[in-house]
């Protein structure tokens, strides 16, 4: 079956960086001269941008690295070694806010309370300085308005609950053989050829197959769902024109009609399905809407596609370079579990998660404005040397593993034990077939910051 479903893909139609275009970087936030003289623009629902200038930062806790530089986006780390070394709790100048980047603030700032992914559940947009949504991204905003990773409080208790069954890890188990099934035939697909790009051939169709066959969505559709995913990511990017937000609302605006069109069917006849599964859960007379269930569809093609083709490359790439064995780093589902675990912290997929203020507080001697952003560096916390020994080492034997790449508290990735079943199993397949891979080519990161994922891996075993 899945043969026959990569027979209806185009050619580059896991080539992610054809599906997004050019991107260029995006300075989040400008310099704090021009934002203190500008009116806020209006915003979509996928920023959290700082709005109300900070000032009288000290200049030794100012720090700059400019996202969209190839010399930072190609290796941050000499930037988050220095910082936790020197100040974890920083003012990145780039971004306008403060950052946190050691492990401790990090993993203790995503549980706490006193900030969150929204503030218009406890301030106006006028107390804050919030300015207008873009009429022109509606439709965008539309599928974000429910997503779980943005709601807060009861209504993110709300729809975790009732959707939360399909993820835990007793579900999730039972797709292992369908995991382990897709990576054979894949590799069957290429397994004859000199080399490959292992991001568009191994890495993004696995992910992407197994989320849209959960949620209930038919396999001929799955090109056309990932390319609607592809532009509506561009969101999150740096540099967003007019022109990205406009084919990015165009982008969600089909993917609603189309999802509207399958509810509407399902209602009508159920099946065993996650869609099913939405649409139908009763949790004492509550029941999910249908901008609800087609908010969290639509995340869970994003974001379960996006973390898991990223952590893919460089859990590969991360292997390939350490010099070890691959296959004893999977001898075991022990071991390949700790494997997929370091691969995880070492490179991880997220660098920056940002957060509001929700509440006049203080934090590290930093006083924080309610409506203040704060920028939580999960890539940084994963190095931060006063948490891990040689924190800069690719070690899938440490005794002192443990990330923060799924984040913690209620925004914990819904689909972080998935992702990690489909790590483990993918990669072992990987290895096993084909026991003398190799990196055919210097590989390089893409200009995704605060995405951490390489363009391509080009990778021979012949």
């Amino acid at each position: 079956m899945l043969l026959e479903i990569l027979g209806l893909f185009p050619s580059d139609f896991f080539d992610r960086s054809k599906a997004r275009g050019d991107r260029q970087g995006r300075k989040v936030g400008l310099g704090l001269t021009n934002r203190s003289k500008s009116v806020p623009k209006p915003q979509n629902m996928a920023s959290i941008l700082q709005i109300k200038p900070i000032t009288g930062v000290p200049s030794h806790l100012r720090a700059s690295a400019q996202p969209q530089d190839p010399a930072f986006y190609q290796n941050p780390y000499p930037f988050y070694a220095r910082q936790n070394m020197s100040h974890p709790a920083f003012f990145w100048e780039e971004y306008g806010h403060w950052c946190f980047a050691d492990f401790k603030s990090v993993s203790a700032l995503l549980r706490d309370k006193r900030f969150g992914r929204d503030i218009l559940h406890v301030a106006s947009r006028e107390e804050i300085g919030l300015p207008a949504p873009k009429p022109h991204v509606a439709d965008f905003d539309l599928t974000e308005k429910y997503s779980l990773l943005n709601l807060e409080a009861k209504a993110h208790t709300r729809l975790r609950t009732l959707v939360n069954r399909a993820f835990v890890s007793r579900q999730v188990e039972q797709l292992r053989p369908r995991i382990k099934q897709l990576a054979h035939e894949l590799i069957d697909g290429f397994e004859e050829n000199d080399s490959v790009d292992l991001i568009k051939e191994f890495a993004a169709p696995i992910p992407a197959i197994v989320i849209a066959e959960m949620i209930g969505l038919p396999a001929e559709m799955a090109p056309q769902l990932l390319n609607w995913s592809n532009r509506m990511v561009t969101m999150y990017m740096y540099n967003v024109t007019r022109e990205t937000e406009l084919d990015a609302n165009q982008a969600a605006a089909d993917f609603m009609a189309y999802l509207r069109e399958v509810i509407a069917e399902r209602r009508k006849a159920p099946r065993e399905d996650l869609l099913t599964h939405m649409l139908t859960t009763d949790r004492d007379g509550d029941v999910l809407n249908d901008e609800e269930v087609m908010s969290t569809a639509i995340l869970l093609l994003n974001a379960g596609h996006e973390a898991t083709v990223h952590t893919t490359g460089n859990g590969v790439k991360s292997i390939l370079e350490s010099g070890l064995d691959p296959r004893t780093l999977f001898a075991t589902p022990e071991q390949a579990e700790a494997t997929v675990e370091e691969c995880l912290r070492f490179d991880a997929p997220l660098h920056l998660f940002t957060r509001y203020t929700l509440e006049d507080t203080e934090l590290a001697g930093i006083a924080l404005r309610k409506g203040d952003v704060v920028g939580l560096m999960l890539g940084a916390a994963n190095r931060d040397p006063n948490r891990f020994a040689n924190a800069d080492s690719f070690d899938p034997f440490r005794t002192d593993g443990a990330n923060v790449s799924f984040g913690a508290g209620i925004h914990f990735c819904i689909g972080a034990p998935l992702a990690r079943i489909e790590l483990q199993e993918s990669m072992k397949v990987l290895f096993e077939r084909l026991p003398k891979l190799r990196i055919a080519e210097p590989p390089r990161y893409g200009n995704v910051y605060h995405f951490h994922g390489l363009e391509r891996l080009m990778a021979s075993w012949k």
